[in-house]
């Protein structure tokens, strides 16, 4: 943006994946599970292509994640590496497009729809950018596809921050603080390097691991002699969060949104910001707060639209936990926590209270510090045991929720101004995924449903919007 550097030149990208980032890799050999990001810019013109081009060939040369491939030693010693692609050219991930259909939002969102389901070209690194032209009203749309292993919401928002700008006119941007990387031939690894690197992340990490359990047990230790009954009861509620987090479910709670498939339903809906905090505001609570109690409220009317009333649906929430140091580091900075919600709770304010204190738990359970732990526990599952064990936990899960906030003023990308932008999170074996975005003022509802768990998206959006309403309504 003008006037600074953009953040990805303040962000530590590591050479590896994180243990959690890697079982989102490897539990791809069910497609099902696939963890694609789609997010998509309106734009009030075409941008100037050339310019375009210049500052994603700018962006590639300063946050690596961009020009990076994703490379497994063989013998599967540590999580997959980040290594520069050897054959990276920026072209084969910007596309050109004349606008599809009629030139509408809906036919948009269409043409967004099959690139969220297709797979990614593994030898390759994980992002397409697609520019639409000729939308109705001489607008463009921009459909930004990138794989989750890279990033969650709040980081791509940053990743994206060097594309775009403060004005429309070139002359008013500062130039970057810290000039695009020289391109230089990639460093080509053979196997028996990457074992070799793969051994000493493995070794390293084990040490630190076992520090961090030499730590623990002698805090245990010392606690055993001075409170034996609360040391055992801490230990206790360490195993029972354990359970709680990796339980697998083997039904959704929703009697009608039982269905999967590897097809997707993108809808979106507009709201205004200010109405969110307002009613966030009114319980006590946040944006966040009102945003998930609208959604829930949305469900149980289509739940009652259908004949198939519900009082609580299971819900999975990535809970951020990007502070600190940590917050530097590139990658996903997430704890996924997954409940039942309560959407039968017709007064919004006593939901969204509920949804709060419900959430408030989650937040403070005792095995959320060891995600990546566990989850180098689930990766060593041999054979596909890491996709069998995250299908137990995911593919029934009602819907996720996700909040990303945007820029809180107008951006530009290449001389057009960004009207809208949204996003739609992965299904990820469940029924929906609803995400919420703002910029601008504006919320941004982005709906990616299965349709073969979601067979009326019409009605869905209708009770979502009644949803929505009920909430704003407190005020």
């Amino acid at each position: 943006m003008a006037g600074q550097a953009p953040r990805a030149s303040r962000t530590r990208f590591n050479d590896r994946m994180s243990d959690s980032d890697a079982i989102m890799w490897n539990i791809e050999s069910d497609p099902a599970l696939r963890s694609t990001i789609i997010s998509l810019w309106i734009l009030d013109r075409c941008p100037d292509w050339d310019r375009l081009s210049g500052k994603l060939e700018e962006a590639a040369a300063t946050i690596p994640r961009l020009r990076q491939r994703v490379v497994s030693d063989p013998f599967g010693i540590a999580p997959p590496a980040w290594e520069d692609d050897p054959n990276f050219d920026v072209a084969f991930h910007i596309r050109r497009h004349r606008a599809p259909g009629d030139g509408s939002l809906r036919a948009l969102l269409d043409a967004a729809q099959p690139l969220g389901m297709q797979a990614f070209d593994r030898d390759r690194p994980l992002w397409e950018f697609h520019l639409y032209e000729g939308l109705v009203g001489g607008r463009a749309g921009v459909v930004m596809k990138l794989h989750h292993a890279i990033s969650d919401g709040v980081g791509l928002v940053r990743m994206t921050e060097g594309m775009i700008e403060r004005s429309r006119e070139t002359a008013d941007e500062a130039p970057l603080s810290v000039p695009p990387v020289p391109r230089t031939a990639p460093e080509v690894l053979s196997d028996s390097d990457r074992t070799r690197r793969a051994l000493a992340d493995r070794w390293d990490k084990n040490v630190e691991r076992v520090r961090g359990l030499a730590g623990f047990v002698g805090g245990s230790l010392a606690g055993l002699a001075r409170d034996p009954v609360g040391t055992l009861r801490t230990a206790r509620d360490g195993v029972q969060s354990i359970t709680r987090l990796l339980a697998p479910v083997t039904e959704p709670m929703s009697p009608i949104m039982t269905g999967r498939s590897l097809s997707s339903r993108y809808d979106v809906i507009f709201l205004p910001l200010a109405e969110f905090k307002r009613a966030g505001k009114a319980a006590g609570g946040t944006v966040n707060d009102a945003f998930v109690g609208g959604v829930a409220a949305g469900l149980r009317l289509y739940h009652e639209a259908c004949g198939a009333p519900v009082e609580e649906l299971r819900m999975n929430m990535p809970i951020n936990i990007r502070e600190g140091d940590k917050a530097k580091d590139a990658g996903n900075q997430f704890m996924p926590v997954r409940f039942p919600v309560p959407v039968g709770i017709l007064d919004p304010i006593e939901r969204m209270q509920e949804i709060r204190r419900r959430v408030a738990g989650q937040r403070s359970e005792p095995a959320l510090p060891l995600m990546d732990e566990i989850s180098s526990v689930i990766g060593a599952l041999p054979g596909d045991g890491a996709a069998r064990f995250s299908g137990m936990m995911m593919k029934a899960m009602d819907f996720t929720t996700s909040n990303v906030p945007g820029p809180r003023f107008p951006v530009y990308m290449s001389g057009a101004k960004i009207e809208h932008t949204f996003g739609f999170g992965p299904c990820a074996g469940g029924a929906l995924n609803v995400t919420c975005f703002s910029y601008d003022g504006e919320v941004a509802v982005g709906i990616n449903a299965d349709p073969a768990a979601v067979t009326d998206p019409g009605l869905l959006v209708e009770c979502m919007r009644k949803g929505f309403d009920e909430v704003f309504a407190v005020v």
